[in-house]
């Protein structure tokens, strides 16, 4: 189903591989370049709807997928689907998605074709050992690569369990109480008969839109939380929020669905209102010792029970670890791992938005650190990233949003400030050299030295040319801070 890279390819710094390897979810890194030009090809042949496009034609979905770069899996992947190692799984991927995997990737592609950013679907895999899998899949575009689709993060959460679960419903009342209470997801069975009659009243007096109806009467959201009824938890839900029991867990339910949880029941009303009774979506709920969880809650109207909502269900699944191997991934790509600063990819984003939408003034600070390649040669590459961390220290710590330091090369940094005039620059800079000072107290072998220069925008000058100003001083003071250099060694040989 795709192609596979050349493994000597350096996808992940070696501060972040550790965190991609060992993420507790199934991460896949793919290269979606080749669809995104597929997908441009047929935009100029004329094709609107890649659905119609795509639907009873398996060889263009095929097409599609074998434009699709498989470039890196985590240790949970190849664990997930019995790979001994990347070569392994990358070689034997036609055992890995087949069957009905082309429909659910139609739906995958549509939403790309749709100009989404992000995609999810749910669908059916199988291990090298045969086995199979069910599979909830969400994948992003990362930061940066919006333009090329070359890097998307892709998480795969096997659901198997559940949905065996709920292909194992029976008749059998015992039989279901089991499966019930054994889930190994978060079931809730609640009665909405109360909200629906709230929503029905509404709707009688003449109401036709919700959304305006509860931005006028926030109350109304209030009314509908206080009229639902909770019937039954299973076991797993208590484990989920470290509840000993059920009367515990409902006594602190205020603890638990808090924040932003009103703004998310609110969607959820709108969707009732129309029509939606089986939903979808990601809420954060809190465990009863605080933790915060980020969770998939998906809602559904029992069978038979449409016309009274009295009887619900709400399944909560534990996505905290995925979403955390997200977070950090995106961080990753915005920002440099070794000293926590933006990276150059943001630095670029940065100056077009402020070039665009402002405000002004611009100043930049162009910096470069003195000596990296010195102790680099002389002291090994250790001690030369600890420079480097120094001074994203030092520089992350002179700048609050919107302001923005990064690095932007080897040894060079620049910080972005907007709205600030050039006698407030110039100020930074003598904190920024104070901090060194500073800094240098704590480390006497190998003292930090930086190199700044500063240009500030005026009236119709394009970024660009602020920062060939500034990167221009930064070098002068550069020269000088080396000529400085050569004349003490020769004062001190004499």
């Amino acid at each position: 189903m795709t192609d596979v890279p050349a493994r000597s390819a350096k996808l992940i710094s070696d501060s972040s591989a550790g965190v991609f390897d060992l993420a507790p979810v199934s991460l896949w890194l793919e290269d979606y370049s080749g669809v995104k030009a597929l997908f441009e090809g047929w935009r100029r042949a004329g094709v609107t709807s890649l659905r119609e496009h795509l639907t009873g034609r398996h060889e263009r979905v095929k097409e599609c997928a074998s434009r699709i770069r498989l470039l890196q899996v985590n240790r949970k992947t190849l664990d997930l689907f019995a790979a001994t190692d990347f070569d392994h799984l990358a070689s034997n991927l036609d055992r890995v998605f087949r069957d009905d995997m082309l429909t659910s990737h139609i739906e995958e592609l549509v939403q790309l074709w749709d100009g989404k950013t992000t995609f999810s679907s749910n669908a059916v895999n199988y291990t090298l050992t045969g086995e199979r899998l069910d599979i909830q899949l969400k994948a992003t575009i990362l930061p940066g690569y919006e333009d090329d689709w070359s890097r998307v993060l892709l998480a795969v959460e096997d659901v198997t369990d559940r949905e065996d679960a709920r292909r194992r419903l029976v008749g059998s009342e015992s039989y279901a109480r089991g499966l019930f209470a054994h889930s190994p997801v978060s079931l809730w069975v609640e009665d909405f008969s109360g909200v629906k009659s709230l929503i029905d009243e509404i709707r009688n007096q003449g109401i036709t839109d919700l959304r305006v109806f509860t931005d006028v009467h926030e109350e109304f959201v209030h009314r509908c939380i206080s009229e639902i009824r909770i019937i039954d938890v299973n076991r797993h839900t208590l484990e989920l929020f470290g509840a000993p029991d059920k009367d515990t867990l409902l006594r602190n339910l205020p603890s638990i669905m808090r924040d932003d949880m009103e703004p998310c029941f609110r969607e959820q009303l709108i969707d009732l209102w129309d029509g939606k009774l089986f939903q979808q979506r990601e809420v954060v709920n809190y465990a009863l010792d605080g933790t915060k969880l980020n969770l998939l809650l998906q809602f559904s109207v029992f069978p038979d029970h449409e016309h009274d909502w009295s009887l619900v269900q709400v399944a909560l699944t534990d996505i905290t670890a995925r979403k955390k191997a997200e977070a950090y991934l995106e961080f990753l790509g915005s920002h440099d791992a070794l000293t926590k600063l933006s990276n150059r990819s943001f630095f670029a984003e940065e100056l077009n938005r402020l070039e665009r939408k402002g405000p002004r003034p611009v100043t930049i600070i162009m910096v470069d650190l003195n000596g990296l390649k010195t102790a680099n040669d002389e002291l090994g590459h250790a001690a030369g990233d600890a420079l480097l961390r120094r001074a994203g220290e030092v520089l992350n710590s002179v700048v609050d949003k919107p302001a923005r330091a990064a690095r932007i090369g080897g040894d060079e940094f620049a910080l972005i400030l907007p709205n600030v005039e050039a006698a407030e620059g110039e100020a930074l800079m003598k904190v920024i050299l104070d901090l060194v000072a500073i800094n240098n107290e704590f480390y006497t072998d190998l003292p930090l030295s930086l190199s700044m220069g500063l240009a500030t925008s005026q009236p119709g000058e394009r970024l660009e040319a602020v920062v060939k100003r500034a990167d221009l001083a930064m070098l002068q003071a550069k020269r000088e801070h080396y000529a400085q250099m050569t004349h003490e060694r020769r004062a001190a040989a004499s």
